[in-house]
């Protein structure tokens, strides 16, 4: 085994802080701490802007982190994995993070675009203000979180469809009540449930995706449900909440919807109190 002679390298790099500046840089000892970080409780990406994303005590350290840490370097993912520790205490989470179930809402306003047009910023403004404002607390009381606000939309999750159902049809009673200077918004939802994985603030996912495709299904307004919703409300609610559905059919020549799977069913949910667009015959149903 050849002899290493410790001091002639520390001279060849600069001495001790040179010799500590390229094990830091060493590739092999940057996976090594990598690797590591997979051992660590919460996640291993933790410290990406999207796993930074968002309120809290680590993501905010995290972002700084990300500003002031070397790339490229072990020390870097030295610090990063006492991030990711603080951020699985913080978030109770054990090892690899896991995915629950959740109900994903979407909604938006239909026709809004071609509205706001006519109407212009000012009265734009004052309606999406105004619509927030009696959509968002039922949502919220009901143990919702808002995850992103889009312009004329929002999205939302849920730990219980039920739950979810009850307060998006609250929401969308409470947006048909609005009155803007003689014009009423015509609100449009979609929920569905499945694994979205949650990325710092955000949730994404196919189960996201497929979210928003449902809401898409609402054209004329009111709400559509995935059968993976539907079969998690018990019946005695939808008697409680004086809801029906009918399933949404598939024209014989229509396109397949991009993001979901050819055999996905969804149901448009019809209310008592009649959702203006929620009807399944206002001209709509066919589109699926």
């Amino acid at each position: 085994m050849a002899h290493v002679n410790v001091e002639s390298f520390q001279e060849r790099v600069g001495g001790p802080r040179g010799w500590l500046r390229v094990t830091n840089h060493n590739p092999a000892v940057i996976a090594f701490v990598k690797r590591a970080r997979r051992a660590l409780p919460g996640d291993p990406e933790f410290g990406d802007p999207l796993t930074a994303a968002g309120d809290g005590g680590p993501q905010a350290a995290a972002r700084a982190a990300d500003r002031l840490l070397e790339r490229d370097a072990a020390s870097r993912e030295v610090g990063l994995a006492g991030l990711q520790i603080w951020q699985a205490l913080t978030e109770r989470v054990s090892g690899r993070p896991t995915y629950d179930e959740m109900t994903v809402v979407f909604t938006d306003l239909v026709g809004f675009s071609d509205w706001s047009l006519a109407a212009g910023d000012e009265a734009t403004l004052k309606l999406l203000r105004r619509v927030a404002q009696v959509m968002e607390p039922p949502l919220l009381a009901a143990g919702g979180h808002i995850v992103k606000r889009m312009g004329d939309g929002a999205m939302a999750v849920f730990r219980d469809p039920a739950t979810a159902l009850r307060a998006v049809i609250e929401a969308l009673g409470a947006v048909q009540a609005i009155d803007m200077d003689g014009y009423t918004p015509r609100m449009r939802a979609g929920i569905h449930t499945g694994r979205p994985q949650r990325i710092g603030s955000d949730w994404l996912g196919i189960d996201v995706n497929i979210a928003a495709r449902v809401m898409e299904q609402a054209t004329r307004g009111g709400l559509v449900v995935s059968q993976a919703t539907l079969d998690r409300v018990p019946a005695d609610t939808l008697d409680e909440l004086g809801v029906t559905t009918k399933r949404v059919r598939k024209q014989l020549f229509a396109a397949k919807i991009a993001g979901v799977p050819e055999d996905f069913v969804m149901h448009r949910v019809k209310i008592r109190r009649h959702l203006r667009g929620d009807d399944p015959e206002d001209g709509d149903s066919s589109k699926a």
